[in-house]
């Protein structure tokens, strides 16, 4: 199975995947998680500096990801477009056509695990924003794309890691 987790930023979702590899059910797989760090010291900008060229780097290594059959991701097109729609520099025309592009891959993934944020502080990694209503504001892209662009299989998780897991066992 194509596994993939999204949400905004600081909700779990890397924890949770690296979580998810640890279980028998999941021997075999391939976690992917974030390389922002790696990215960012490329040179490309994050959060609300988003440019075109960057999000369709990042948007390259979700495609890259969905190569693979049996894999556990951190991100997803989802995640992209979000940061796609919310950047400042890119231009309304680039970012409908940007997020059109990409969800012709939203089929790919056999399992979407949408990671809720509610009771989860934000952690400041040095990479990412912590402003608050940023993060919110994510979050209400992700779930509005996830509404119109919606995945095979979807289900929402909240809680703690382990009552993340127990859901999505219970849901596979």
């Amino acid at each position: 199975m194509r596994i993939g987790l999204t949400g905004t930023m600081s909700c779990g979702k890397t924890t949770l995947a690296k979580a998810l590899g640890e279980l028998d059910q999941f021997k075999g797989y391939t976690i992917q998680t974030e390389r922002s760090k790696y990215l960012s010291d490329l040179g490309i900008p994050l959060n609300t500096d988003s440019t075109l060229p960057g999000q369709f780097i990042f948007l390259a290594e979700r495609a890259s990801e969905l190569l693979q059959e049996n894999i556990i991701t951190d991100r997803t097109i989802w995640d992209v477009c979000s940061f796609t729609l919310s950047a400042k520099s890119i231009n309304d025309y680039e970012k409908r056509t940007f997020i059109e592009s990409a969800m012709n891959l939203k089929d790919y993934y056999d399992l979407v695990i949408y990671v809720s944020p509610r009771g989860i502080p934000v952690e400041d990694n040095g990479l990412r924003t912590t402003d608050l209503s940023y993060r919110v504001k994510i979050d209400a892209v992700i779930q509005m794309a996830l509404e119109e662009y919606k995945p095979k299989k979807l289900i929402t998780v909240e809680g703690t890691t382990e009552e993340r897991i127990a859901t999505i066992l219970q849901s596979i």
